[in-house]
């Protein structure tokens, strides 16, 4: 019984949580294990993992998206290896950014819910078609970009509340490091492809050279 009592009361100097404290202390007590209080989730997590979750979705989403339109340029018609791979890698980022999300949502002490909505896209000018032109689908993937920048700003947006019970310094500082500054850089660069390759199409004599030579720009780019 010694030895029990002993044990409760080395568990509970190695906690420093409160509530996690009283769930120990009464179990040693009681005998009766109620460890409900002992999780990583605190301060204002709870009030974001519902977007977090909608937020791993998005990011799933766009990433089947950008390597659909990706084997849209890699066919015998299509031979465009610089847009594939463009869009591979774009698929990638999207897919490592969905699997670090989902570790996030553990660290915080709470699990993913792959039934999470998924938001639309901004643009309903957007089809299921992936047959496009090349500068549509740099047009679509800058767009879709945008809106992946978009939710990390919201999610930013509300912890950056200062009223007690919204504010999470831990998020914030998250958001902004893995994907605000990321997002910036690869907007740039899919805006300046986008606006290259149009002014090239426009002033450009011969249109199918310009394209073959851009492609050949983007293999070596990516």
């Amino acid at each position: 019984m010694k030895a029990i009592y002993l044990a409760c009361l080395a568990i509970v100097g190695f906690t420093n949580a409160e509530f996690c404290y009283r769930n120990i202390h009464n179990s040693c007590l009681y005998k009766d294990p109620q460890l409900n209080n002992c999780h990583a989730n605190y301060s204002a997590v709870k009030h974001e993992i519902s977007k977090l979750q909608t937020y791993v979705m998005h990011h799933l989403t766009h990433s089947f998206h950008y390597l659909l339109m990706s084997t849209n340029f890699a066919t015998y018609e299509s031979n465009r290896e610089g847009f594939a791979k463009l869009f591979r890698k774009l698929s990638d980022h999207t897919w490592d950014d969905a699997i670090d999300l989902i570790k996030y949502v553990t660290k915080r002490g709470e699990t993913m819910d792959f039934n999470a909505s998924v938001p639309q896209e901004p643009n309903t000018a957007f089809s299921g078609n992936y047959n496009m032109f090349e500068i549509e689908s740099l047009s679509r993937a800058l767009d879709m970009y945008k809106s992946l920048a978009s939710g990390a700003h919201k999610i930013h947006s509300d912890v950056t509340r200062r009223s007690e019970g919204y504010h999470d310094a831990e998020t914030l500082s998250y958001v902004e490091n893995k994907f605000v500054h990321k997002h910036a850089d690869a907007i740039r660069e899919l805006a300046g492809y986008s606006n290259d390759l149009g002014s090239i199409l426009l002033k450009g004599d011969n249109p199918n050279l310009s394209l073959f030579l851009f492609d050949e720009y983007l293999q070596k780019q990516v």
